[in-house]
């Protein structure tokens, strides 16, 4: 990763980091502080470069733990630092390189000296360690409770008060990291945390008047993806000789500290990922999802999902409903392409199902614009590479389809959108497709797929509930969609008989041997039946609203009309088969009366000219297929382990030991 081994090896050593963990209190106006803060580094980039650092320091931190209840040196090097924060919004106005520069570096040690403090204790003994004086231990002071959401409110007023720019950019990320950090604390539970010290301050008090400050902040700094500026360029511009004022400086007054010791380099040339990426638009993202994710408190609701789910955009000038405690206003058109773009990542589809899930305005808004497909084409994109994203992803990603498809007008719009050369599928070249076409396909080949391989009930409900919603709205059907269709249902068809095979012959086979169980085909069978059934109401709602605009459909289903004479029989299906069957009774006379050897060109004419001679009213109306997606009960057992699960994954310079936490299984790899 870059740094010097040798250089690592003496920190344990080091006289400044020794003093700071050891049994002599320092007094905040010790100049001690000012030469531990002075240290040139590049900010570790990446959770195996600060697991590097971490590794290094470990009997420092020991040594800390051990001795900060008598020598309150974590509560002192804490007050150093928000004495400094005072001045840091000037600071940053009068390019004060040396002031943003320690405040960074103290702001540094406190989040890597938290991360360490709340892995290896409770929050009750954390509070122990932010008193100001000695104290004897079980004794809790109201200074303990006062510097922890002291320390929160300045974090929170850093992050929305200092202006982004180069030279603030490290401790604008240091901010947000650390407050995940302080947050992190459910790492180390197996149960949801419902009663935090560290939630109660965030969600009342002091910090309770910044929340809708906090989450646009942490949102626009996902729509800017501002990328990191080049090392060094927040601390000092290094000259032809090697060293600019502030180097000199560092190695003035902490000779043998951290300038010899720097990850990756000062001005080193970091590694083409880290080009592409901004660390501080993830870590605010993972943020802002940590804290919409907080449990309600039992008086209160979570407040950062009350501004998620409330605010509005610029160009919207009516009155915010009240109450609105929390409501603010952001530019929707930039939240929109942010999304479009990132949908990559687990997080930014996550954030996106919470918004259009939660968030009124915002699923008004972007079902609303005129380029879907911008939104629509990644999602599918997820979908298809399924098997290489993990389940959540996947589920968000088709939830997201749901809660679309719930719209009639999308589900006509996708149907007028036509793409050109679609790269990524690549079961087929697709010159060109509606967006609506395409969906389908790829809805169809994630059920397929989950037939093979997953057999996750869940997913095939929300693949086919989305299809359902569609159906009615079908609009010209791409060839290659009308086949898929009719595929499934094949596919289906062959595993009902092969269950009702198996079935058949084990009750043959039981009735000669003895009285060992029987497999139980009657609950398989009984599912499969029942996505038969989905299929059926599917194509039968396309055809009773929309035949004439679907000749594809119609000529497929005449293709393979004999997948479809057992079921019309079946007491399951036989209702729904009516249509169907007649749909393909009339048409196949039609052909009769055509003659042999026909092109498929005049097929699909004669199935033109056919759907409007058709008496509509022969067709027999059923309930119009709609399915809404609800939440799960207590939906934060499932959504605060998958946020903490990405955080732990993605965090930008965040490191765990896996043996450490409780909350979700860790893989061994």
């Amino acid at each position: 990763m870059g740094a010097n081994s040798s250089s690592i090896c003496e920190l344990p050593e080091n006289e400044y980091l020794k003093r700071l963990s050891g049994a002599e209190a320092v007094s905040e106006n010790d100049p001690f502080w000012n030469q531990l803060l002075s240290f040139s580094f590049t900010a570790p980039t990446s959770s195996a470069e600060l697991k590097l650092l971490e590794e290094a320091t470990i009997s420092i931190c020991k040594s800390l733990v051990e001795n900060n209840p008598r020598t309150g040196n974590l509560g002192a090097l804490i007050k150093v630092f928000l004495s400094r924060t005072k001045e840091l919004k000037i600071s940053a106005e009068c390019q004060n390189h040396l002031f943003i520069w320690q405040a960074h570096n103290a702001l540094f040690i406190i989040c890597c000296l938290l991360k360490v403090f709340i892995c290896q204790m409770s929050e009750e003994e954390l509070q122990l360690h932010f008193t100001y004086e000695e104290r004897m231990p079980g004794s809790y002071g109201v200074e303990c409770e006062d510097l922890i959401e002291e320390l929160l409110c300045c974090l929170i007023q850093l992050i929305v008060d200092i202006p982004l720019l180069d030279i603030t950019y490290s401790i604008s990320l240091e901010a947000v990291t650390t407050l995940v950090v302080f947050l992190s604390c459910q790492l180390f539970h197996k149960e949801i945390l419902r009663e935090s010290v560290i939630h109660k301050y965030l969600m009342r008090g002091r910090c309770l008047p910044y929340t809708s400050r906090l989450v646009k902040t942490l949102l626009y700094n996902f729509i800017r993806q501002e990328r990191s500026p080049p090392p060094g360029s927040h601390v000092f511009q290094q000259q032809t000789d090697g060293g600019g004022l502030l180097y000199g400086f560092a190695s003035g007054v902490a000779t043998g500290l951290w300038t010899v010791f720097t990850l990756g380099g000062v001005g080193s040339k970091p590694a083409p990922q880290q080009e592409q990426s901004s660390p501080l638009a993830n870590q605010s993202l993972l943020l802002l999802l940590v804290l919409a994710n907080l449990t309600d408190a039992p008086d209160a609701p979570n407040p950062y999902r009350q501004a998620i789910m409330s605010f509005k955009n610029t160009q919207d000038s009516t009155a915010f409903p009240s109450p609105s405690p929390h409501a603010f206003q952001i530019n929707f058109n930039s939240l929109y392409t942010a999304l479009c773009e990132q949908q990559k990542s687990d997080q930014a589809t996550l954030l996106l199902y919470i918004l259009l899930h939660q968030n009124s305005n915002v699923r008004t808004y972007m079902l609303a614009r005129t380029d879907m497909e911008n939104l629509v084409l990644p999602i599918l994109e997820i979908l298809y590479h399924v098997e290489e994203r993990n389940s959540h992803h996947v589920y968000m990603a088709l939830i997201i389809l749901l809660i679309l498809t719930e719209d009639d007008g999308f589900n006509r719009s996708i149907h007028e959108v036509i793409l050109k050369n679609i790269t990524w599928y690549s079961e087929r070249v697709l010159t060109e497709i509606s967006l609506g076409s395409l969906l389908i396909l790829v809805v169809i080949r994630t059920i397929q797929y989950n037939m093979t391989r997953t057999r996750d009930k869940y997913l095939h409900t929300n693949c086919l509930a989305a299809l359902a919603n569609m159906s009615a709205q079908f609009r010209s059907l791409h060839q290659y969609a009308a086949q898929r269709i009719i595929s499934l249902f094949s596919l289906l068809s062959k595993k009902h008989n092969k269950v009702l095979e198996q079935a058949t012959q084990t009750l043959r086979g039981s009735l000669s041997s003895d009285d060992s169980p029987l497999p139980d085909y009657a609950q398989d069978l009984n599912v499969i039946e029942e996505v038969i059934r989905m299929m059926l109401e599917i194509i039968n709602s396309c055809l009773t609203n929309s035949l004439h605009h679907n000749p594809n459909l119609v000529y497929a289903l005449l293709y393979k009309r004999d997948l479809f004479e057992q079921f019309r029989t079946h007491p399951s299906f036989q209702d729904i088969m009516q249509n169907i069957d007649l749909v393909i009774s009339f048409f196949s006379s039609r052909l009769e009366q055509a003659g042999a050897q026909l092109s498929v060109e005049r097929v699909l004419e004669i199935i033109k000219q056919g759907a409007v001679a058709l008496p509509k009213d022969r067709l027999r109306k059923f309930p119009e297929l709609k399915f809404k997606y609800v939440e799960e009960e207590q939906p934060e057992e499932f959504f605060i382990p998958y946020v903490w699960s990405l955080v732990y994954n993605s965090a930008v310079a965040l490191y765990w030991n896996p043996q450490d936490i409780q909350l979700f299984t860790m893989d061994s790899g």
